[in-house]
């Protein structure tokens, strides 16, 4: 198992725990207050800013829309899928802790809309917790709105799921601007085809070649008139040779000509190595 891998599972690690936590709180508190208190009659805990008040909700959290049970039911639903979905690209703990929370919330509540009375996905939530008089809730509604103020806030912040943070328009805005009087660069090539020489032969004992005399004897490339749309081809050209001196050629006596008997007798090859050039210079030297 790869770092990354072990990362993304500690996450999911604790976006469960916490859910499951949260679930067992939440119901645990709905039994104690359904133990303790008596439906409709408010117990003042700090003044009448926060009290104990037991009912049984048929809508939303905070006793929103009573009477759409059944339509809530399926929302919740939905978001324990999508928290699920999203739990498998998680990569940041604050996310896996918002998460968790919300998913803690919906469970706790999902609970009670599909086992408590009346029935099947029409269950009435157990509210206690008296908030000065303008709505009741429980346990899971405070997870759940503890989770909406954190997602806000690593929304604000740019922090994806995976821990990434995303790009703003400002980070964009700050990147320096192209300059518009800058020249533009051509793509037109800054050496015409024509212009190269042309290839270098490879010296080898069979020719004899001297690339050193050919590069001081190659001059440039003329080109043959072409029709029109045709690209014109270079003209071979031929390696000037008159820094290289061909050596005499000896040959055994008894007949035929030596070095040295006359221009007419005398046979002349095309030296065959550079140490053959450099004998045959030293020999027209001296």
């Amino acid at each position: 198992m790869t770092q990354q891998q072990r990362g993304r599972r500690g996450m999911v690690i604790l976006l469960v725990a916490l859910a499951l936590g949260i679930a067992a709180i939440d119901q645990v508190t709905k039994y104690l207050a359904e133990d303790r208190l008596t439906q409709g009659v408010h117990v003042p805990l700090v003044g009448d800013l926060l009290g104990w008040q037991l009912i049984y909700n048929p809508g939303a959290a905070f006793s929103f829309a009573t009477g759409m049970t059944w339509i809530f039911t399926v929302i919740t639903l939905v978001v324990v899928v999508v928290v699920l979905r999203v739990a498998r690209r998680l990569r940041s703990a604050a996310w896996a802790v918002a998460l968790g929370m919300l998913l803690g919330g919906a469970l706790g509540n999902l609970y009670d809309r599909l086992l408590r009375e009346p029935g099947f996905a029409r269950g009435h939530v157990v509210d206690f917790i008296n908030y000065n008089g303008w709505f009741v809730g429980n346990a899971a509604d405070i997870a759940i709105v503890l989770a909406a103020v954190l997602i806000a806030l690593l929304a604000l912040l740019g922090i994806e799921v995976d821990g990434t943070r995303a790009v703003t328009h400002r980070e964009d805005d700050d990147v320096a601007p192209a300059d518009d009087d800058a020249e533009p660069v051509s793509e037109e090539p800054l050496v015409e085809e024509t212009d190269f020489s042309p290839e270098v032969p490879r010296a080898t004992d069979d020719d004899g070649v001297d690339v050193a005399t050919w590069v001081s004897g190659a001059g440039s490339a003329p080109t043959f008139p072409a029709t029109r749309g045709e690209v014109p081809a270079p003209a071979p050209l031929t390696p000037t040779w008159s820094a290289v001196r061909p050596a005499e050629d000896t040959r055994p006596a008894g007949g035929e000509a030596t070095s040295g008997e006359g221009s007419d007798s005398t046979s002349r090859r095309r030296p065959r190595s550079r140490r053959e050039i450099r004998l045959a210079t030293s020999d027209d030297d001296a």
